[in-house]
């Protein structure tokens, strides 16, 4: 049995199996889940758990070298806003369609039980090395 990181056996072996270039959503409870992606809900409750939580325990294991979110994050959620950029200097905004577009060449997706709006990032997994 693990006892660190991601404990959750289906999001643990879905992390394991990614590689570089691959791309891993990070959404909230409300963005459409695009067909094809595998997928690994961890909502729970509308906030259960936060964006920030499965986000933070992601980059603890994951190599990430770019990400991008909705332009429209800037105006309607502080909080997220000020997460993304606190993690991603170079984060790089798109319009929210085109975000739900992107999704859709995502490798996993990872819904949280986030209620607030437009807390959604995609990342582009790097390499250790």
């Amino acid at each position: 049995m693990k006892k660190a990181g991601i404990l959750n056996r289906h999001l643990s072996g879905a992390l394991a199996e990614l590689g570089h270039g691959d791309g891993v959503l990070v959404c909230d409870a409300g963005m459409p889940i695009p067909a094809g992606p595998r997928v690994v809900d961890l909502a729970f409750r509308a906030g259960v758990p936060s964006f920030a939580e499965v986000l933070d325990g992601l980059l603890a294991e994951l190599v990430v070298e770019g990400a991008t979110a909705a332009r429209e994050i800037r105006g309607a959620n502080r909080a997220a806003t000020a997460l993304l950029d606190a993690r991603f200097p170079d984060l790089d905004l798109v319009p929210h369609e085109k975000l739900k577009e992107l999704s859709a060449g995502a490798r996993l997706v990872v819904r949280t039980g986030e209620a607030r709006p437009y807390a959604n990032v995609l990342l582009r997994c790097g390499v250790f090395f």
